[in-house]
This record gives structure tokens, sequence and C-alpha cells, in this order.
């Protein structure tokens, strides 16, 4: 593809290369394949499920490795709060509060998110902080209230909390003051990612945002440490702008901006791996920014960290067993054999059909490639409704199949059996993962190496009332992970407790015993 001298300065200055862009445009012209699902994995085929004796196991697993071991807890924050408020949005903009009551307008549009809203609006984490900030004549007028409420909670001049980073969006309350997400996983990090006394955290953040964090930080480390007795040190990272993609015409011709600047757009999440390849540790703790649970339970979400923890090091210690022993040439044929076992019982590995007719040469050769990967323990969650991907068998374009979390977006679901295969999933991804990143000479793997290109999204959206077409990265536990070795293990759903509208708040999971 020929590019102009001024595309090409735009596409260096971004810090992209001609190639990459060409590459990105292949994937528009000729389209993303859909990824080919084998099976949903379950309980009985791809999904572990703990007995009590395995739990304890894995749990003191843990405990007597972690004072030798490098811990970090890794949460994508880089997210906006906009999404969360989009309900609310659409209500300010077609509320006319001089021509009916907030009444009238359930009655006339029928809105059930906003009815939810409205009638248990008293339960939001910062209720009392908006309130407690009105004249007594608001206060009295319901109707008043509400709206002033409202108008209070997304108006710039007020908390502005659509503008915000869902991680300093106030999540809980209680009794006397008001926590947010990023707090809550200080918590969380004190109780299962600490040792020493000390906890390492790492926030992917937008660069707008960053002092906001770090001032929120500021505010609260002290008291957080008294609470806990654990010190934290917090860094961020920002998505990487030579990780965004060119946007394109539904033509997939060069999207230019109204100034006639090309049109580059963050890569989603699956950028990620990049800022996760830049941090380093024996653990690293991966979970979303907005999935926390009040203070009072979250010993139980430990525990369940803790066994994944316990389970990734115990079987990564066999791995590395083997790793050493076929690195070195001192593997016996019984081992070999060994070996075989340990990957198909330990880590649901599909093994190459001609494995029977490999030489001993070549056993340690496919072997060797199949245990030099970094390692993910994911805790999936039993299905109920959530949207979101979920755990399957998957072919590659090559033939072999193994264990990969994928979304719908990637499924052709008018094809009757890959529909059938998706819609019968039983269990679903709520961001839980325990990684290994190192090798067993304790060198960091390079994630990139480990990623699948191909496994991209093309998502459609619009640019000043034009359609375009966005390029999408393989999602950070989707296609940049795609080659990871993979474990799933069942996890109690009570430890998944997302907030992706503000409605979710009021919930009974998200409301703190004062």
């Amino acid at each position: 593809m020929n590019f102009t001298d001024q595309e090409i300065n735009e596409i260096k200055d971004h810090g992209l290369t001609p190639k990459q862009v060409e590459s990105q445009i292949d994937l528009f012209v000729n389209g993303v394949p859909n990824v080919k699902l084998v099976a949903p994995a379950t309980t009985s085929d791809g999904i572990f499920k703990l007995t009590e004796a395995d739990e304890l196991k894995f749990l003191d697993f843990y405990e007597d490795k972690k004072s030798e071991l490098d811990l970090l807890k890794f949460t994508p924050a880089s997210g906006a709060a906009s999404r969360m408020f989009k309900k609310i949005y659409q209500f300010l903009e077609d509320y006319d509060v001089s021509k009916e009551t907030i009444a009238e307008y359930l009655e006339r549009t029928g809105d059930k998110h906003m009815k939810v809203f409205f009638t248990d609006y008293e339960k939001f984490p910062f209720y009392n902080h908006i309130i407690d900030g009105f004249d007594e004549e608001t206060k009295a007028d319901e109707n008043a209230k509400k709206y002033a409420f409202i108008k209070t909670m997304m108006s710039e001049d007020g908390e502005s909390y659509g503008n915000l980073p869902k991680g300093l969006i106030p999540f809980h309350y209680y009794g006397s003051y008001m926590v947010t997400a990023f707090e809550e996983h200080l918590h969380e990090a004190a109780a299962y990612a600490a040792k020493s006394d000390k906890a390492n955290l790492h926030f992917t953040v937008s660069p707008e945002h960053k002092e906001a964090f770090a001032k929120e930080f500021k505010k609260i480390h002290a008291s957080v440490s008294n609470t806990t007795g654990v010190n934290f040190d917090v860094d961020y990272s920002f998505q990487k702008p030579e990780t965004d993609t060119v946007a394109v015409t539904m033509d997939n011709k060069l999207y230019r901006k109204g100034d006639g600047s090309l049109l580059f757009r963050p890569g989603g999440h699956g950028a990620l791996i990049e800022n996760l390849n830049d941090v380093d540790a024996d653990v690293v703790f991966i979970k979303n920014i907005d999935n926390v649970l009040v203070q009072d339970q979250i010993q139980n979400l430990a525990r369940s960290k803790r066994i994944l923890a316990g389970l990734l090091l115990e079987k990564q210690a066999q791995v590395f067993k083997y790793a050493e022993l076929l690195e070195k040439d001192t593997i016996s044929e019984g081992e070999l054999e060994e070996l075989l076992t340990f990957l198909k019982e330990d880590f649901s590995t599909r093994i190459d059909l001609g494995y029977v007719d490999f030489s001993v040469e070549e056993k340690k050769s496919y072997f060797a490639e199949l245990l030099n990967r970094p390692i993910r323990v994911c805790g999936m969650v039993k299905n109920e409704g959530e949207p979101g991907g979920g755990p399957f068998w998957v072919e590659d374009e090559s033939g072999k199949v193994a264990l990969q979390i994928i979304e719908s977006a990637q499924v052709n679901t008018t094809d009757t059996k890959q529909g059938e295969i998706f819609k019968n999933s039983t269990h679903f991804n709520p961001v839980d993962i325990v990684a290994g990143v190192r090798n067993y000479k304790g060198e960091k793997y390079n994630l990139l190496d480990y990623v699948n290109p191909d496994l991209a999204f093309i998502a459609y959206k619009t640019d000043g009332g034009n359609e375009i077409k966005a390029l999408e990265l393989p999602g950070l536990w989707n296609g940049a992970m795609a080659r990871w070795n993979t474990l799933f293990v069942e996890v109690p759903l009570e430890t998944f407790n997302p907030v992706k509208t503000v409605n979710d708040l009021l919930k009974p999971s998200h409301q703190a015993k004062a």
C-alpha cells in the first residue's frame, strides 16, 4: 500500500510504522477470522472443581512459598465511568423539569433503570455526600431533591462522576466515609498479595487521570496502612500510543478527521499486554478495577485468590522440574511418560495425535515447546447470564486444540453449530487471573511472543456523525494470552461483584455494614 508523505509522518509521529498500519488495514479488508469453537469448557472437561482437601493443600503451598516470592497486583484501571452512567445521561437529555415530575417521566417512558435508581437512590454510597450540600427547601421537595441529586452527581460544577475514571468513583459507604474502587483494591492487596507487611500494586490508567489517582493515594494510604498493617508501593502506567490503531471508512479507506489528519484510536484492553510485559514478579494477580467486595467479605475473596496462587505455584514447580530436565537433556523415557500424564491430567493439554509416532528426540522438542510458556490460572464462575466471555476449547489455524477465553464477538453465532456451542457455555470469565511470567531460571518471558494477532476485533463506531470501522487488539485475556499455558478453576460466584452500571451499586453485595 502506498502512503503519502504526510500519512507516513503522522504514522511515525504516533510511534507506529507504515508496515504495522498496512497490516491493520489488511485486517479491515480481509476481516478478522472467527474462532473455531470445539466445545465449552466444563467441570467435567477443562475446568477444575477443587475439593476442600485440594483447597487446603494449595492454601498451605502459597503460604509456605510466599516469603520467597515477588508478588504484584496488576489492575487495568484506565476505563472512564461514562458507560457506567449511560442511562443517567439519557435521562438528563429526555427529562424536562419544567413540564413534568420525575414520577410522570417514569410513567411516560417506562424507564426501568431510572425507576430502580430513584426508588433506592438513598442507598448510593455518595448519597449523604451529595445531599449534605442541598438547602432545606430542596431537601423538603422530593422531586426537587431527586433532580438536584442527579444534576449534582453528573454536572461539571458538581461531582462530575461521568468524567472520572471508574476507579475513583465511590463504590461503598461505611457509615461515615465513602470508599472508592481504587481504595478497595488496596484492602484486597493487603489480604492476599502482601509479603513482609508490604504490597506492590500496578494500575494502568489514562495519562489525564494519573494525578487524580496519585492524589487519592496520598489522601488514603496512611489510613489504609493503619487499618491493614500493610504498606503499599503503588505505581502506574499508560496505554502506549504505539498500540493505537487507525480507523477506516466503511469501504476500508484511511479515515480522516475534520482537520484532515488521520484518526488513531486506543487498541482496547488488549494493548495492556505491553504494560503487563513491562512489569515483573513471580506471581501476578490480575483483576479489573470495577470488581470489588465490601471489606467484611474480603477474606472470602482472599482465600480464593490464595488458593489460585497456590495451585499456580504447585503446577509451575512441576513444569519447572521437567523444563530443566529437558533443557539439560537429562530426562529419561520414564519421565517423558510422567510428563505426558502430567500435561494431560493436570493441565488439560490436548496432546498431538501424532505423538505416538514421535521419536524420543521429537518428544523432547515437542514438550520443551509446550512447557516454555507463561502460565495463567483463571478463576471461572458459573454462568448467571452476565454479558462477556467464557471458557472454551478452541481449535487454532494449525489444528491444535487448547483452552481459551472467548468473547461472543469472536464467534460466528450465525453458524448453527458454533452458536450452539457458545450458548451451552456453563461458566463465565470474571477476569480473576493469577499469572506466572517467569521461566524455571527466573527469567521473565517476553509476553508479546505469546499473542495471537489474528484474534483482534473489528468494532463499528462513529466520529463526528460519520460511520467508521475501528480495530481492537486481541483482548488481554483473549488473544493476548492465547499461547499461554492455561488452567481454568471454578471459584465462588460471590467473589465476582462487578459494577457495570451505577445501579449495580444498589445491589446488596455492595451495601456495606455501617
